[in-house]
């Protein structure tokens, strides 16, 4: 069994000797004129940290009277286009609009809502929530309260409450006693009580959960992963399965979302998770 991975998930960190001055001069000098030297952006904004990006951006309004992403919008096309305009939009407003955009027009893409709600800290969340109401001027939980329904929606309700534990302590007492809760809930008895699972696993912390994944086994003799595909179905089975995943390895869980969009026919799902994972370095 993996084990639950702490700590950073993506590979970009602060760049040394990091100049905000410089790179947006860089970049200026990049996009201006006859031609573009895509190099250039490659190397600057794939090499600094979510935080020097967003210095970079306020360097350059400052220095050129500009957006830097109207810049590269103007400049740009295509893929390389969105790639580049998400690495200089802020986190949690990047985050923001793509949930809009899974919940916009007809259908919903209950992969987008999934992977961005189980796979944030509850202080992102909140960032999320905040960012998403002033760029739309409406909640984000009332959107996901009139796309989705039923056992699916009070879970991701929960979840974009920003209410997850996030201590790295675990309680040994609350692992057996929520581990006991599970079984009852679903293994151990007629009809399944979607309630309890939404509960623990949207609400306890990942080393918690973890603790509590080992306590069910020992009780059920069966893993949880099992015993959700058993109990519970669609988008809510879904769900929780994706929790359950990133409690173990989240940058395992998000390297396999990256694989099978790759492999996806469905036009513009790979693009919208490259642009989540490559986007972010937290």
């Amino acid at each position: 069994m993996a084990s639950i991975w702490v700590g950073h998930r993506g590979t970009v960190r602060d760049y040394p000797d990091f100049s905000p001055s410089v790179d947006a001069e860089a970049i200026q000098k990049a996009i201006r004129g006859i031609g573009t030297d895509e190099k250039m952006l490659i190397s600057i904004l794939t090499e600094r940290s979510n935080a020097q990006r967003q210095l970079i951006v306020k360097e350059y309004q400052a220095a050129y009277g500009k957006e830097l992403k109207d810049d590269l919008k103007g400049d740009l096309s295509g893929h390389f286009e969105h790639l580049m305009v998400a690495l200089v939009t802020p986190p949690a407003v990047f985050d923001a609009k793509q949930l809009k955009k899974s919940m916009k027009g007809a259908g919903t893409n209950e992969d987008a809502l999934i992977e961005i709600l189980t796979t944030r800290t509850s202080r992102q969340m909140k960032d999320i929530s905040q960012a998403y109401y002033t760029v739309y001027k409406k909640s984000l939980g009332d959107d996901i309260s009139s796309e989705t329904s039923g056992d699916f929606r009070k879970a991701l309700l929960t979840l974009a409450d920003g209410r997850r534990d996030e201590s790295l302590k675990v309680d040994e007492h609350l692992a057996k006693q929520d581990a006991q809760i599970l079984y009852k809930a679903g293994e151990n008895r007629w009809g399944t009580d979607e309630d309890k699972f939404t509960e623990i696993l949207c609400l306890r912390s990942f080393p918690q959960l973890k603790l509590t994944f080992d306590e069910y086994r020992n009780i059920s003799q069966k893993d949880i992963v099992d015993s959700i595909k058993g109990e519970l179905s669609g988008h809510f089975e879904d769900l929780l399965l994706a929790i359950v995943n990133c409690v173990r390895n989240t940058p395992a869980f998000l390297a396999e979302r990256l694989h099978r969009a790759l492999k996806s026919d469905t036009s513009g799902d790979y693009e919208i998770t490259l642009l989540k994972i490559c986007g972010g370095d937290d």
